[in-house]
């Protein structure tokens, strides 16, 4: 594995299967009357979040806790940020602390790269703008084979946003290099001018693309990110593009749903849809703590030296135990 994790190109074919292989082993973990293990005793992770997270952060913080890392929480509200103080001025700040990891989520794309070229920790990004958020990527692929046993083959479609999202642009790259057949569908306003480009099948119409979906995959609207009216209105756009009671009975037998959260149930999804047996919903946040326990132990106490992440050898957590 790279020294960061900044996109899902960082990983290769290799590293993913590594990391989803190793998340195994997190998930048993995290299934313990006590969810702990001392693989980082003595590093410490650090978190600056630059946006509003909930999911995200604490995920990162209790993935580092469960390895037995130190924790440092750095938020901008209350911080030098608010008198002027630049995003560099800030990472060398932090850098100096000493933190042997930080995580970061940017409004700006490339944010995470910059910091990266400022500190001597290893850094993950957990969302920059519009660009990439590689640990979401990574647990959605996770949940996806926990539920099929595998995304090659698998037929996945990803509603709504996808202009706006760095959530989309992450699982494409990673959902494809595991074999995966991915269709987007949405408001033609909603979809990126390159669209054709990438290695995605298009479409606006969700009730033709349901018919043959194995993982239907909901984005939030992100009203937030738009700087233009691209909706004429959020009814329209349920009306057209939200998975409702009546589309979801169109899916083909043992598929399952998807949202990265927050939801805007009644805009990308029903209520009763979003709360059905097919909705992995709460499963994607639990799965998000071990594949984050994952990346935090690839990038903090596997050997750097390793060229393959293959030959990376699988932790005995066992041992890490005693």
């Amino acid at each position: 594995m790279n020294r960061h994790l900044l996109t899902i190109d960082d990983l290769g074919v290799d590293g993913l299967h590594q990391v989803l292989d190793l998340t195994d082993r997190f998930v048993e973990v995290s299934q313990r009357p006590i969810p702990k293990v001392p693989a980082l005793r003595g590093k410490t992770v650090a978190t600056l979040f630059f946006e509003d997270s909930t999911r995200t952060r604490v995920s990162f913080e209790t993935a580092a806790r469960r390895l037995s890392a130190d924790t440092m929480a750095f938020a901008p509200r209350g911080s030098s940020l608010s008198k002027g103080e630049s995003l560099r001025d800030t990472a060398l700040t932090l850098g100096a602390m000493g933190p042997d990891c930080v995580v970061v989520r940017h409004s700006a794309a490339g944010a995470a790269h910059q910091l990266a070229r400022w500190v001597d920790a290893a850094v993950i990004n957990a969302g920059d703008g519009w660009h990439a958020h590689p640990t979401q990527a990574l647990l959605d692929a996770y949940t996806i084979r926990q539920a099929l046993g595998s995304l090659a083959g698998a037929r996945i479609t990803i509603v709504g946003d996808i202009k706006h999202s760095r959530v989309a642009r992450s699982n494409i790259a990673a959902f494809g290099a595991l074999g995966a057949r991915v269709t987007v569908v949405g408001p033609p306003t909603l979809m990126p001018p390159a669209i054709d480009t990438w290695n995605v099948d298009v479409s606006h119409d969700l009730d033709t693309a349901l018919a043959t979906s194995d993982v239907v995959y909901l984005l939030r609207v992100q009203q937030e990110r738009q700087a233009e009216a691209l909706l004429p209105s959020l009814r329209e756009y349920s009306d057209r593009w939200g998975l409702t009671e009546a589309r979801a009975a169109r899916l083909p037998p043992g598929a399952v749903i998807m949202h990265p959260g927050p939801m805007n149930r009644g805009v990308e999804i029903a209520d009763s849809v979003a709360d059905s047996v097919a909705s992995l919903v709460t499963r994607q946040v639990a799965n998000g703590v071990a594949v984050r326990m994952a990346v935090l132990f690839l990038l903090l106490a596997a050997p750097e030296q390793a060229a393959d992440p293959a030959e990376i050898p699988t932790p005995d957590l066992e041992a890490a135990d005693a």
